[in-house]
């Protein structure tokens, strides 16, 4: 099975490409190996992060964590999807 965990953050306004480079650097430090891994960008200095790993839905999996408080101007959130094909 095909499980997909994404990972949104907004940034403190002007400090988009901060959080970036923050998530950049997290995401190569994710234990174990997923299938794919994407970093998207998006207006008003939105982070998008969407990794897929072979695992059951409710199987432990690493997960960016919680940017300091001075990079996002909201908590994280978070969503985990399963295939259903």
């Amino acid at each position: 099975m095909t499980v997909a965990l994404m990972w949104e953050a907004r940034a403190v306004a002007g400090r988009g490409g901060e959080l970036l480079d923050w998530v950049r650097e997290r995401s190569k430090r994710l234990p174990g190996q997923p299938l794919r891994l994407e970093i998207l960008r998006a207006p008003q200095d939105r982070v998008l992060v969407i990794t897929w790993w072979d695992a059951a839905y409710d199987a432990e999996l690493p997960e960016l964590p919680e940017p300091d408080g001075e990079l996002v101007s909201r908590a994280v959130h978070r969503w985990r999807f399963e295939s259903v094909s």
